[in-house]
């Protein structure tokens, strides 16, 4: 006698459910929708679960375990949960995006098709200051009245640019090689799916203040619009145990200790040895570790010890 197969539902989400397909704009003519998912937080659990039999039902509810889950960073039961977006995003924004490469990816081809006819412009308020402590970064916002000759000059550039392209295409040039000089800001599509546990590490990254601002405001409207709504208890965990908790490394704990046990002079003798400062703490000294630490302090609410000793 053969075994009834035992009839499942779909795991389906109503917050969810009903966005889907609704384009959240981004940047000036952006977006990112959600075209199809698979799981839920009760994927998570049930994944989770199955390791340890179904006993552990009894002990843990679905938020308990899901924190525990992200807590000790037990990643595995999150990638039973899929989601697939349909987004639109400068070019430039897009390389840093694809250098997440724990997704599936399919984009739009400028070889098959004619390219995007939108590019990203920059408003005279948003042309930003290169970083001097981040080299990679950005800080602050230059006079609006420089911008608008800046915005100027790059509307020009890119009308440029996509007459150049339009009239290679009008002469009759292969769309593999009229695309050669199509500016970064050009505007590409592409179908995008990962789990959710890749998709977490995505954001971790992404929405952090140090990302480009252009792919920061990506990450920011899939996390505050889709996920939050898709998983929320996983959503929350990620909040309170990634996004905004403050890990300590070895040398931070030593200094911290040092400082609690035994004073101010203790942790600046600590933080002089692990390289943080100079002998002569009065001289600055260019230390990311220390400046993070100091981060760290003002966050807890501490007071920076080598700051009070120069007071």
């Amino acid at each position: 006698m053969e075994d009834t197969p035992e009839i499942l539902e779909r795991s389906s989400v109503p917050e969810l459910d009903k966005i889907l397909g609704k384009a959240f704009p981004v940047l000036d003519d952006g977006f990112i929708r959600v075209v199809d998912y698979m799981g839920s937080d009760s994927s998570i659990v049930q994944a989770a679960r199955v390791s340890y039999g179904k006993g552990t039902k009894k002990i843990h509810e679905d938020r308990g375990l899901i924190r525990y889950l992200l807590r000790h960073k037990h990643t595995t039961p999150l990638e039973m949960c899929e989601i697939k977006f349909h987004v639109r995003v400068p070019m430039d924004t897009w390389r840093q995006w694809i250098r997440h490469r724990m997704a599936n990816v399919n984009e739009y081809s400028t070889r098959y098709s004619v390219a995007i006819d939108s590019t990203q412009t920059t408003n005279e308020s948003e042309w930003r200051f290169q970083s001097v402590g981040n080299r990679q970064g950005s800080d602050g916002f230059l006079d609006p009245e420089i911008g608008k000759q800046l915005s100027n000059e790059e509307k020009q550039f890119q009308d440029q640019a996509i007459a150049l392209y339009q009239k290679r295409l009008d002469k009759g040039v292969a769309r593999e090689q009229a695309r050669k000089d199509l500016l970064l800001s050009t505007y590409t599509e592409a179908y995008w799916k990962i789990d959710l546990h890749n998709l977490l590490h995505f954001l971790a990254l992404r929405m952090d203040d140090h990302a480009q601002l252009e792919i920061r405001n990506y990450a920011k409207t899939i996390g505050n619009e889709i996920v939050s709504k898709w998983c929320p208890f996983a959503w929350e965990a990620f909040m309170d145990y990634r996004v905004l908790a403050s890990g300590l490394t070895r040398l931070e704990k030593e200094i911290i200790s040092s400082y609690n046990k035994n004073g101010k002079d203790a942790a600046i003798a600590k933080a002089i040895e692990f390289g943080f400062l100079n002998q002569d703490i009065s001289q600055p000294k260019q230390s990311r570790e220390r400046i993070e630490l100091e981060d760290k302090f003002r966050e807890l609410g501490f007071v920076i010890p080598w700051e009070l000793e120069a007071k």
